[in-house]
């Protein structure tokens, strides 16, 4: 890790060719411990309200929790889980009884001053750790057509193009099931690290080294408009809502 860096973040959110917005993003800076940061993206489901109030109630969740966590007491999986667990709660015992059940995913990373991060998703919005303009890793959807991608039954490419792309089989708020549970840690991030989270609006439009390249070329403010820009242009006039958070570290000038 070195020594010295600052943290440069951007978001980026966008209404797409949808009649309404569901998605909701999420970059704060902890109100007492600088250099701990928490991103967290939401793609709400379930009618004009519902889903909208879904994506909200996790980003209600994740202030709450984030203003209460102490670094280096406070364990952030212990954070990241709890927040899962209550935004689904609490969407559950709120649901719009005139429209359909409301869910949301969830993708969020918390990063810790000494450079420490971990995430948590559910659903099919994602988390990307690209260093060097290469993805280190990403997070794998809980969807029907990530299943059959990990069965080996179809390629990436061949699941993005599915009739059935859509369809969830882990989310916040689903009556029969808790939420899944992915929490991974990177450790130590390095200088030049990229975090992005982003919800399928945006990623199913770009290939991994697109969203790499990108990223280590531009700074998150302008990475953030060309994305967001460019995903418009390939949607063709049916893009869904999208939304982004990035977070870079670079490096002090030393003296």
């Amino acid at each position: 890790m070195t020594r010295g860096f600052r943290l440069v973040a951007a978001t980026g959110l966008h209404q797409g060719d949808r009649d309404y917005q569901q998605d909701q993003v999420l970059l704060i800076a902890h109100p007492r411990a600088p250099g701990c940061v928490l991103g967290v993206v939401a793609d709400g489901m379930g009618g004009r309200s519902g889903g909208r109030q879904a994506s909200e109630q996790v980003m209600l969740t994740a202030r709450q929790l984030f203003a209460r966590y102490a670094p280096g007491y406070d364990d952030p999986a212990h954070l990241l889980r709890q927040l899962l667990d209550d935004a689904h709660m609490v969407i559950k015992l709120t649901a719009v009884a005139s429209e359909q059940e409301p869910h949301s995913t969830v993708a969020a990373f918390l990063v810790n001053p000494r450079g420490g991060c971990t995430w948590v998703h559910a659903g099919d919005s994602r988390l990307y750790h690209f260093r060097g303009g290469r993805m280190v890793r990403r997070t794998r959807d809980h969807s029907y057509v990530q299943a059959l991608v990990d069965r080996g039954d179809l390629t990436e490419a061949q699941a993005n193009a599915h009739p059935q792309a859509n369809l969830l089989i882990g989310c916040l708020g689903m009556a029969a099931c808790p939420p899944p549970l992915a929490l991974d840690a990177i450790g130590q991030l390095e200088r030049d690290d990229v975090l992005l989270a982003c919800s399928d609006g945006l990623w199913h439009y770009f290939e991994p080294d697109e969203l790499g390249t990108l990223l280590a070329e531009h700074p998150p403010r302008a990475a953030v408009e060309l994305l967001v820009a460019e995903a418009r242009q390939r949607a063709r006039g049916k893009g869904d809502n999208l939304s982004l958070a990035v977070l870079r570290l670079e490096a002090l000038p030393l003296g």
